[in-house]
């Protein structure tokens, strides 16, 4: 047998952990080390290359996350400024990136579940340089510029379509680190939209994918217009014909003329997702929607009432303060310690291991369950300082000096049930029982954001759970208080 499926291939173990001091630290360890480290923030993507195998040579991760102050998002004379550390759920909490940003934090909604939004940044994201990330082609249409810095080298600005520079490529030299995402705000005669087509309501690989930015002129026809279109060829696509079709004109009555430029400027593959047909018939509808919505004036309309982060009421500062110890190197040989449901436990051999398995095999707490290993079903749903994560994408290093909840801990200590646990009893929300453990650590963080939660809040605060039994609709139930109590909690 000359050949092995990637879930097969032994992948390169992490050696090494750095947990840096400073920005220009990370870089430091960076230059020193080559092609032999890589930089981790949310992990989400890198994490799982890894673990197929599909990076090689890496044997140092050097993670930013443990840094304070770069996951900001300002504005300074109509500019937008977000740091390296800015999550998808950092965006989609922002209440001016709903006027200023609006494409982008669209974009970030539609990315995973909340516990992946949770750790997954957008330069991550940006970095990952495929075609069917969602925000690439909303930061396309917004006109945004990428900032690099590396260790002896400065710093240096690129414009987002000159950073990348093919499938899955970028523009980044050896040792670089993007510091900064930047562009013009929103607002005035400046909108825009994304739009989305997947095969499921959520944690969905687009199909096809579309972000539009309108300018208005006085007379309320078009001054210019960007479109950008994702999963259609190996790079974003910007429909270089949308601005010369549109302008002079409404947008309503260009809206057709432009849907069709846009679905002639593609020329899509088939894959297991779609085939080339259906996805350049499908570019033409998702155009014209967008660009009638801009012209309705109602790109807004379909963003949910307040969607859960998943977040206790301190994490999202608890999590962005991890920069609380001194920098440090982690190896297997190395104990880590941390506080887990109420007591400090340590153990060693957290340089290769995810945090799930070293919860597991080095702790014991065996709650937390391996569905898929890769980010898409919820089950190893833990609370990391405050905050809903998926356990299979987090480095077990970054746990040093944290404050972990798993399932183990909810239960009241003097015995019993949490009332989430009870309600999902009562309204026979448990089946088979495999996915349990991540619904019930999502579901106590989605009481403390919400405790009276409507339906779509559910909905949403769950989407990064999959129930292999199908059993949404009890737990639905249970959630929205209707068993014994949960309200009053």
């Amino acid at each position: 047998m000359t050949q092995l499926h990637e879930a097969q291939r032994r992948a390169d173990p992490i050696t090494r952990y750095v947990a840096p001091q400073s920005l220009q630290d990370a870089l430091d360890v960076l230059a020193a080390l080559g092609d032999s480290a890589r930089a981790v923030a949310g992990g989400t993507d890198l994490l799982l290359e890894l673990s197929r195998g599909a990076r090689s040579g890496i044997d140092t991760l050097v993670d930013l996350s443990v840094l304070d102050g770069l996951d900001t998002i300002t504005e300074t004379d109509g500019r937008i400024e977000m740091g390296p550390l800015v999550t998808h759920a950092d965006v989609v909490a922002s209440e001016r990136m709903l006027t200023a940003g609006l494409p982008l934090a669209q974009a970030c909604l539609e990315v995973g579940g909340p516990q992946l939004r949770n750790r997954a940044t957008i330069v991550g994201n940006i970095v990952t340089a495929s075609p069917a990330n969602d925000t690439i082609s909303a930061l396309y249409a917004l006109g945004a510029d990428v900032t690099m810095a590396s260790a002896y080298g400065g710093e240096r600005t690129l414009p987002i379509e000159d950073f990348f520079t093919g499938f899955r490529t970028t523009a980044l030299q050896p040792g670089e680190l993007v510091t900064r995402i930047s562009f013009d705000a929103l607002g005035g005669a400046r909108r825009g939209i994304f739009v989305k087509l997947g095969l499921r309501k959520a944690q969905a690989i687009s199909v096809v994918h579309a972000a539009a930015v309108v300018t208005d002129a006085d007379d309320g026809s078009v001054a210019d217009l960007a479109v950008a279109l994702g999963s259609v060829g190996p790079t974003i696509e910007m429909v270089d014909a949308a601005a010369d079709i549109a302008r002079g004109r409404h947008l309503a009555d260009a809206a057709a003329g432009v849907a069709a430029a846009s679905r002639a400027a593609v020329t899509p593959i088939d894959d297991l997702r779609s085939t080339a047909e259906y996805r350049s018939d499908t570019v033409e509808v998702v155009v014209r929607r967008a660009l009638l919505s801009l012209a309705a004036r109602t790109e807004a309309d379909t963003w949910p009432e307040r969607p859960p982060r998943l977040v206790a009421p301190n994490g999202a500062g608890a999590a962005a303060g991890a920069g609380r110890m001194p920098r440090r190197e982690i190896s297997d040989a190395s104990t880590i310690s941390a506080t887990i449901n109420g007591h400090q436990r340590s153990a060693s051999n957290a340089a290769r291991r995810t945090l799930l398995d070293w919860l597991r095999l080095d702790l014991g707490l065996t709650g937390t369950k391996e569905g898929c290993a890769e980010g898409e079903c919820g089950a190893c749903t833990v609370h990391l300082d405050g905050q809903a994560v998926l356990s299979c994408l987090v480095p077990a290093a970054r746990a040093d000096g944290s404050t972990i909840a798993t399932v183990e801990g909810v239960a009241p200590p003097e015995g019993g049930l949490h009332p989430v646990q009870q309600a999902l009893a009562d309204c026979e929300g448990v089946q088979c029982g495999f996915c349990t453990p991540g619904f019930v650590m999502s579901s106590v963080m989605l009481a403390q954001e919400e405790p009276n939660p409507s339906r779509a809040q559910v909905e949403h605060g769950l989407a990064g759970n999959l129930c292999r039994c199908t059993g949404y609709y009890s737990i639905i139930e249970a959630l929205r208080g209707r068993a014994n109590g949960l309200r009053s909690q």
